[in-house]
C-alpha cells in the first residue's frame, strides 16, 4: 500500500515540477493550437475541392443543356423553312411542283431484296502452313521463312 502511495506521490511531483512548468505548458498549448489549425486547413481544403468538383459538373451540365437548346432552336428553324415544308408536302401529302410527274414503283421482290447478300453456305477454306514458334519469330523479326 505504501508503495502505491509513494509511486502516486512521485508521479504527482513529476507532473507538478517537471511536466507542468511554464515552458512545457506553452509548448503543449502551441502543439494543440497547431493540431487544430492543421485540422481546420485540411477540412477547408477538402471542402473547397468538393465544391470545385461540383462547380465543374454543373458547368458541364450547363454547356450540355446550352447545346441541346441550340440544337432544338436550329431544328425549329429547319421545320419553319420552305425547304422542309416542301419536302414534307411531297412525302406526306403526295404534292408536286408544276411540271413534275410522280412515278410510283412497285414494292421490291424478295429476290431483289436479297440479291447482294452473301451466301452463308459457300465458305472458302484457306490452307495455311503450320509454322513453329521459332519460324514465326524469324519471319516476324527478319523476314526469313524457315
Amino acid at each position: 500500500m505504501s508503495g502505491i502511495r509513494a509511486r502516486a506521490r512521485k508521479t504527482q511531483y513529476w507532473l507538478k515540477h517537471d511536466l507542468l512548468v511554464f515552458d512545457n505548458v506553452v509548448l503543449i498549448i502551441a502543439f494543440i493550437f497547431c493540431l487544430i489549425w492543421t485540422w481546420g486547413s485540411i477540412s477547408s481544403m477538402s471542402r473547397n475541392w468538393n465544391l470545385a468538383q461540383e462547380l465543374m459538373n454543373r458547368r458541364r451540365e450547363k454547356a450540355l443543356l446550352e447545346l441541346e437548346v441550340e440544337t432544338l432552336e436550329l431544328e425549329n428553324e429547319y421545320y419553319l423553312s420552305a425547304e422542309y415544308q416542301e419536302l414534307a408536302a411531297r412525302k406526306y401529302q403526295g404534292k408536286m411542283l408544276a411540271g413534275e410527274t410522280m412515278v410510283y414503283l412497285p414494292a421490291n421482290s424478295d429476290r431483289a431484296k436479297h440479291k447482294h447478300d452473301t451466301d452463308a453456305t459457300s465458305t472458302t477454306v484457306v490452307n495455311t502452313e503450320e509454322m513453329s514458334n521459332l519460324a514465326q519469330w524469324m519471319a516476324f523479326l527478319f523476314g526469313i521463312k524457315l
